[in-house]
């Protein structure tokens, strides 16, 4: 469901306005809009926050570039660094070399210049041109061009000088030594620091908890003596603030919604389906406040969508396996912790998907593009099996019918006190229709039963007779004059649903193609073990990295489109976010 919320304005004494924020934030049910902070104290905070982040990326970035030898070379820059001044050294180090980094690039480019000329003293050419000989440097044409030194006045046609150096090319190269060798200790240096990056993430909590708060203060406005602040409440938090109200003597002004105004989405699904928040929340998605809450289908029909789109139990079982991994790191070792709610979500939704990928792996016999011989003649791998796809194309369309009907029958049960309920209906009749429209063009079905015309006809006639009432006419009517497109846009949202077996079948067959080459490598067995591996490795990683690309465009569009269009789900609501510690 969709928790109802409800506006809130809180009054307190003006010296008191601190002290109320900290309360509130103590309560954790309070959504404010943090949006417009704009003081120098939000600019600090969220400048060090920046700062910290900044310097936790320096840090990974150079222990990926250092070796470890290196490392260890550099260990002492940063031993006499306290934690708290780490990031400060870190972005001083990293500022030194990026400088450091610019001055190797323009002595590069000098050295490009000039080492064609050779290592020549620049000082006894200018002593040489005092003397009365015209010594020039100079480019000609062509490509690469010719550089080369003239004692003339007048240069060749179609030659360019070239300013002398500053100095002799070998202490430019000297130069450049130093500057590279530099860049290569600091790096050792910030590689060796990188086992302290702990310091500086553990702080990360209580930097966005002072951004916050500074953002919450620019919110609290202050007039006379009173100081007030507006927020989102739910509705079930109402009475817990109340309590917390008599206490610190604060004024509360709690009200509905009015209808400029659009609340905060709090998503509360059923305990079971709670996980599913984590992947709008990763998503970046949330439904509007006076949509549905349409996560039970949701994580039903993408879990069905993540098995047949990766399409190999093989590829499940590893993630079932990293999955369990990451149950087992992250318990608490006191026995008195619990894991953080998202990682617990976060893991709870990766077993069900790889669980679902290595039960389709047992209905399709496809493990790592091959097949078990003793599974070969069982029902389900024989029926999937369909040599002609036909199978396969009419199980996608059965779940985009069934997908859609369900987003159509539910508007319809929930406007079934009116009368635009029956348009609802009919657009599930009319879904049905396409269905078998679908699988007659492609072939699976050898025509339509007379009776599913009836059934088409009476349901156009609902869409079309309730879709727009009367007294809305003037202001919707154009809608009926769409309906033509409307129809054909249900085809095609039926047919959509064939990019389940079109993708799942393109992994299993770049898997079975990457397979074939490494088995058939023409090679004595000794040599063919090495390249075997790496085939099968490289082949194998760059197909499970595809089908987890596919997941997310093709699984969520599935549910964040085709269904959400018939379902009448924008995701245009912004998430709860209430005020409280990281």
């Amino acid at each position: 469901m969709i928790v109802p919320m409800k506006r809130l304005t809180l009054l307190c004494v003006a010296n008191e306005g601190e002290r109320a924020l900290e309360s509130l934030r103590d309560l954790g049910c309070v959504h404010l809009d943090l949006s417009a902070a704009a003081s120098p104290e939000f600019a600090a905070a969220k400048g060090e926050l920046a700062d910290a982040e900044r310097a936790t990326r320096v840090l990974a970035k150079a222990a990926r570039e250092a070796s470890p030898a290196a490392a260890s070379e550099g260990a002492d820059r940063f031993d006499a660094v306290r934690n708290g001044d780490l990031v400060g050294a870190v972005l001083k180090a990293d500022a030194e070399r990026a400088a450091l980094s610019e001055q190797a690039d323009v002595l590069r480019q000098t050295i490009r210049v000039y080492a064609p000329f050779g290592d020549f003293d620049p000082a006894l050419a200018q002593k040489l041109r005092a003397e009365g000989v015209p010594v020039k440097l100079a480019q000609g044409p062509g490509q690469p061009p010719e550089r080369k030194a003239f004692f003339d006045e007048m240069l060749p046609e179609g030659w360019i000088e070239v300013p002398l150096p500053a100095e002799r090319l070998s202490a430019t190269q000297a130069k450049l030594a130093e500057a590279e060798a530099q860049i290569a200790a600091i790096t050792a240096a910030l590689a060796a620091a990188s086992g302290r990056m702990s310091a500086i993430t553990d702080r990360y909590p209580g930097l966005k908890d002072r951004v916050a708060f500074a953002a919450a203060q620019d919110a609290l406005a202050t007039q006379g003596a009173v100081s007030y602040i507006e927020g989102w409440v739910p509705v079930d938090s109402v009475p817990r603030l109340r309590a917390k109200a008599v206490t610190k003597a604060w004024g509360l002004l709690v009200r509905d919604a009015r209808a400029d105004e659009t609340p905060p989405t709090l998503i509360r699904p059923p305990k079971l389906f709670r996980p599913v928040a984590a992947l709008f929340k990763g998503l970046g998605i949330a439904p509007g406040y006076t949509e549905a809450d349409v996560s039970v289908p949701f994580m039903c029909y993408f879990s069905l969508f993540f098995a047949m789109l990766v399409g190999d139990g093989g590829y499940g079982a590893i993630i079932l396996a990293l999955t369990l991994w990451g149950w087992r790191k992250t318990k608490p070792k006191d026995g008195t912790r619990h894991r953080p709610a998202l990682v617990r979500s976060w893991l709870t939704l990766l077993t069900v998907f790889s669980s679902a990928t290595v039960v389709w792996g047992i209905l399709s016999n496809t493990w790592f593009g091959a097949n078990l011989p003793f599974a070969r003649d069982w029902a389900t791998v024989k029926w999937l099996g369909d040599p002609t796809y036909g199978h396969m194309m009419l199980l996608c369309f059965t779940i985009g019918v069934s997908h859609l009907v369900l987003a159509r029958m539910w508007n319809g049960i929930c406007k079934i006190n009116d009368t635009t309920c029956l348009a609802e209906f009919g657009w599930a009749g009319v879904l049905v229709f396409m269905f078998f429209i679908v699988n007659w063009i492609v072939g699976i079905f050898s025509g339509i039963p007379t009776a599913l015309y009836w059934v088409f006809g009476v349901s156009l006639l609902l869409v079309f007779g309730f879709t727009v009432k009367p007294s809305e006419l003037k202001t919707r009517g154009a809608e009926l004059g769409m309906l033509p497109l409307n129809v054909m846009s249900a085809l095609g949202d039926i047919i959509s649903y064939v990019r389940l077996f079109a993708v799942g079948l393109a992994s299993v067959k770049v898997a079975e193609n990457f397979n074939g080459m490494a088995m058939n490598l023409d090679l004595p067995l000794w040599l063919k073990i090495v390249p075997m591996v790496l085939i099968l490795l490289i082949g194998h990683g760059l197909n499970f990295a595809m089908a987890g690309l596919s997941i997310l465009v093709h699984a969520v569009r599935l549910n964040t489109l085709e269904f959400s269009n018939h379902k009448g789900v924008s995701w245009s609501g912004y998430a709860f976010s209430p005020f409280r510690k990281n």
